[in-house]
């Protein structure tokens, strides 16, 4: 099983556009310790040639002139056969738009998602007759058709923010996603969103031989110190990195290899050299840039 991530970044990407802040102005000044990096998203195959996307970036299009593996092979062929839906929010589903012209593939998701694109007229750009969507029970394992059996793993989260009433002054719960994907003797599981690892969280990600976890921000409170929000990580369903309850401490001794990504544009750990990328480090993690790719 062969793991391409197309994108690291959390929603706006690294560096966002409208974000002036010390982390964004030297990645903008072309800073090499900087990466610019694009809305997340991770592509993995069994066999090489065709792949399935967990979750559809904004940038997708992007992402795919970017990454060879990705390039049609025919005049007209996308090697794209499947993509897994995570969660609802933006930068999870909007890249399903680049999607539109005339290519057949299988959306995978929940039956809650799938009713928010049913419930949304714009992704009827996607043919019916073409792009054909599945709904998968969370907990039940499922063939995708393409070598690799996927299982939904109910994480702790939040609704999508249009979808959330926007004078509450907390978030609202909902569940959100992880995709398990099974190949070749081999676990990976990609989860871009949780709101905190609990128990359940911990036992349920043990023993993947790959873990892609939620690297949103390094301190709950970082974006109201950087200025450019006064929500906290919790507030937005996102787990931080650091401190006794954050992600580092309680998925440490972990077995298998566990990447950060969906990371922030105000996190520090996404500079080279810094810091916060030496504790990470330090913790047994890695920290997800785009082209990465994990065999």
């Amino acid at each position: 099983m062969r793991c391409l991530v197309l994108g690291s970044a959390a929603g706006g990407g690294f560096p966002q556009w409208n974000c002036g802040c010390a982390l964004c102005g030297l990645a903008r000044a072309g800073d090499p310790r900087a990466r610019p990096r694009t809305q997340v998203g991770v592509a993995v195959t069994e066999d090489g040639e065709r792949w399935l996307l967990v979750g559809a970036s904004p940038d997708l299009r992007q992402q795919m002139l970017d990454n060879p593996a990705m390039a049609p092979v025919s005049p007209r062929h996308s090697p794209v056969a499947a993509v897994v839906l995570v969660s609802a929010d933006v930068d999870g589903v909007a890249g399903l738009l680049v999607l539109r012209e005339q290519q057949r593939l299988r959306v995978f998701a929940p039956e809650p998602i799938l009713r928010i694109l049913e419930e949304n007229r714009i992704f009827a750009a996607l043919d019916p007759a073409l792009v054909e969507r599945v709904a998968v029970v969370p907990g039940v394992a499922l063939d995708t058709g393409l070598g690799i059996t996927l299982t939904l793993l109910e994480m702790p989260g939040k609704v999508p923010l249009y979808h959330e009433d926007r004078a509450a002054a907390s978030a609202e719960q909902a569940a959100t996603y992880a995709a398990r994907l099974e190949a070749g003797g081999r676990t990976a599981i990609i989860a871009p969103a949780c709101a905190e690892v609990t128990a359940s969280v911990q036992q349920t990600l043990a023993g993947a031989d790959l873990l892609f976890f939620d690297g949103t921000l390094f301190t709950d409170d970082e974006m109201i110190r950087a200025g450019v929000s006064q929500k906290t990580g919790r507030r937005m369903g996102h787990v931080c990195v650091s401190g006794p309850e954050g992600s580092m401490a309680r998925l440490a001794g972990q077995p298998g290899r566990r990447i950060y990504f969906h990371i922030n544009n105000t996190n520090p750990m996404l500079l080279d050299g810094s810091p916060e990328r030496a504790a990470v480090q330090e913790a047994g993690f890695e920290v997800a840039y785009d082209g990465m790719e994990v065999l």
